[in-house]
């Protein structure tokens, strides 16, 4: 277990801002050495403590955002997911132990595509049942 210090604090919080930040960037806003600043990443990335580096892409305000609520079939849920994964417009995919088995975050580009999505969803063997609603607005 890691137990992080001001310094290492200071570097993964700005590099949660900016993942691409440079070492020399990184020493100068925090005021320590180039040297002292990469040990101490390659120390966090070793330690588990950083699992690495990500972009996050600016989302598209048109567009067309949904969480499905799905019911499977009995034991049919692994090939459920194996199928339902080949759908692209499906962002994510969980399985939940609530009334339903498994929640789609769905992400398309027009109403038609999303039609076309729900409907490639419903029809997907071992799909019993869904309920889908459409995400208005992040507040």
């Amino acid at each position: 277990m890691h137990i992080f210090d001001d310094i290492d604090r200071s570097l993964i919080a700005i590099l949660r801002e900016d993942g691409r930040a440079p070492v020399a960037k990184l020493a100068s806003i925090i005021g320590i050495s180039r040297a002292t600043v990469q040990a101490r990443l390659d120390r966090l990335l070793q330690s588990g403590a950083i699992l690495g580096f990500t972009v996050r892409a600016r989302e598209h305000h048109d567009d067309i955002r949904a969480i499905m609520l799905i019911e499977v079939a009995g034991k049919s849920t692994t090939s459920v997911i194996r199928s339902l994964r080949a759908i692209s417009e499906l962002y994510r995919l969980h399985t939940t132990n609530g009334a339903w088995d498994l929640i789609a975050e769905i992400r398309t580009d027009t109403l038609q595509n999303f039609d076309r999505v729900l409907r490639e969803v419903r029809m997907t063997d071992g799909v019993l049942n869904s309920e889908t609603s459409l995400m208005l607005s992040s507040v």
